[in-house]
């Protein structure tokens, strides 16, 4: 930046303090839940938190790249990044696709697993923010709104629904139906949208056996406890032997090989079982310093496309928070959805921490005016408006 210009604002630094101190307590979380799994099938206790320190440092690179990028650019960006998302969910799903446990969801180079769906959760959310904040008034229309909007939404969910993922569709329509509605949509569309949703969801859940012992699993996991029953009986064990306080960090018992998933959707229960119930009231107070922070700058925001920027990133970690904490505490069916920052995962830490660059570039950028002026050299502004010298009275100016 030349000297004498003006520069674009500052990130909202409680944000990234939050955002920071996550991602130490998901490292924290990730080593006690994970290192009696890692040492039984990898002969290394630190397996998965030195992978998942590694995913940390490149998400945190994606968050620098997002957070100093003009989140005005992600408008023509929006495009390509739904166009690979998409490829790679195709991807998933030809013979490249690597099965785990009955379901094709990543993709895998060497060392390296991917799982695209992740990704199409970040790419979805560019996508149709950019997409809404140029419709206008168009999208009251059902033929300009409500049509287009169910056809690419539908296009993304049956890709996800085929791997099976149904956890992972589920938050990318309540974040493009909360955007829908943010953007102005009549509440008739929206009531429309849900009810078309909630139907394909009964019409897939009773065709597949593993979604419906979810559900026996949800209403009477007793009724098999070794075997449908069995991850949420653990769960439920694991947070109720934790009481008030907790048995004591890195002492769950539950994480022995007795409880599927600890590091991953289950790390909650983990947490629950060694720091108790206060400890898990200051992670979600963590949380909830969080998306204040997150909403106070989307507030600040002055523009239709920063808006729904900052409310589709509220809404993806809001929601993926609400469904892992209510799937685990037998609210709601379990889902398999990671805990965001807590559960270990690459692919699903790193699109996480691009988002949370773009809300940070959104604190930057969104003031424009302020940053059309950062633009402008002062000596352009100079000239533009010329200072008039004053003459100095001629008993002030000395002899000549």
């Amino acid at each position: 930046m030349r000297a004498g210009s003006l520069r674009a604002g500052q990130p909202d630094y409680h944000l990234m303090v939050a955002t920071v101190m996550l991602l130490i307590a998901g490292l924290l979380a990730v080593y006690t839940s994970s290192f009696a799994v890692a040492y039984h099938e990898y002969g290394d206790p630190n397996y998965f938190v030195a992978r998942q320190a590694v995913f940390a440092l490149i998400g945190l690179a994606a968050l620098v790249f997002f957070m100093r990028l003009d989140y005005n650019r992600l408008r023509k960006l929006s495009v390509p990044m739904l166009g690979i998302a998409l490829a790679g969910l195709l991807l998933v799903l030809s013979p490249l696709g690597v099965e785990v446990n009955g379901a094709t969801r990543w993709l895998q180079f060497g060392p390296i697993s991917v799982q695209p769906s992740e990704f199409a959760k970040l790419a979805v959310i560019v996508y149709v923010a950019a997409w809404l904040a140029s419709r206008g008034q168009d999208i009251k229309q059902f033929s300009l709104g409500f049509v287009p909007f169910v056809l690419m939404l539908s296009v993304v969910g049956a890709l996800i629904i085929a791997e099976p993922d149904m956890g992972t569709t589920v938050i990318i329509v309540l974040v493009a139906c909360t955007l829908f509605f943010v953007a102005g949509a009549p509440i008739s569309h929206l009531a429309l949208l849900l009810g078309a949703g909630s139907a394909l969801s009964y019409l897939v859940i009773t065709t597949r056996q593993y979604q419906l012992d979810r559900l026996a699993s949800f209403f009477r996991p007793e009724d098999d406890p070794e075997g449908f029953g069995f991850q949420i009986i653990q769960l439920l064990i694991a947070l109720g032997s934790g009481g008030p306080i907790g048995i004591g960090w890195a002492e769950s018992r539950q994480k022995h090989l007795y409880l599927p998933g600890a590091h991953t959707d289950g790390v909650f229960a983990i947490l629950g079982e060694e720091i108790g119930f206060i400890g898990l009231m200051g992670v979600l107070a963590l949380f909830g310093f969080f998306l204040f922070r997150a909403l106070k700058v989307t507030l600040r925001s002055n523009d239709n496309f920063a808006l729904l920027l900052g409310v589709g990133m509220i809404a993806w970690i809001s929601y993926q928070t609400l469904i892992n904490i209510a799937g685990i505490t037998r609210t709601i069916p379990l889902t398999g959805v990671p805990l965001p920052f807590l559960s270990y995962g690459g692919s699903a830490l790193i699109s996480l921490m691009a988002g949370v660059g773009i809300l940070l570039s959104v604190s930057r950028f969104s003031d424009q005016a302020t940053y059309r002026e950062s633009k402008k050299p002062k000596a352009r502004a100079t000239a533009r408006a010329p200072r008039t010298r004053q003459r100095r009275p001629a008993f002030e100016r000395g002899p000549a």
